[in-house]
């Protein structure tokens, strides 16, 4: 008899504990989400210029931007100074946020907000080549 009480004792205490055990264990239904590799444009001439990496450029404009992730990231002289530029999309809103990084201090120089037409409007003027004035 007391062999029997013992053992139903031990049985669902292991019960309880498995249980209790699994409740606490994190479940995933789904493995996470691959992100898309950024669109980069880093010419090596540029970054042989630059004192601060792509990556700890990318670590400070992504802090400016809590829950973005990068969509194109590029190294460009503009208006003479060496700077990484990111754009970063939050998710749930559009257009994207413009961050860009001094490449020498790497300080924050600039953080705007583009919609979505005017990124559109702006990757359409990229890509036109000026043409020079005629004589």
């Amino acid at each position: 008899m007391n062999i029997q009480r013992n053992l139903w004792i031990a049985l669902t205490a292991g019960s309880l504990a498995t249980a209790g055990f699994a409740a606490v264990t994190p479940q995933t239904t789904a493995a996470p989400q691959a992100q898309a590799a950024p669109k980069s444009d880093v010419p090596a001439a540029l970054a042989k210029e630059a004192k601060v990496t792509l990556a700890d450029a990318r670590a400070t404009a992504l802090a400016k931007v809590p829950g973005g992730v990068v969509k194109s990231e590029e190294l460009e002289r503009e208006h003479g100074k060496l700077i990484y530029s990111f754009d970063i999309q939050v998710p749930g809103k559009s257009g994207v946020e413009e961050v860009n990084v001094n490449a020498i201090t790497g300080k924050v120089v600039n953080k705007k907000h583009e919609s979505a037409k005017a990124e559109s409007r702006e990757k359409r003027m990229e890509r036109k080549p000026s043409t020079p004035p005629k004589p």
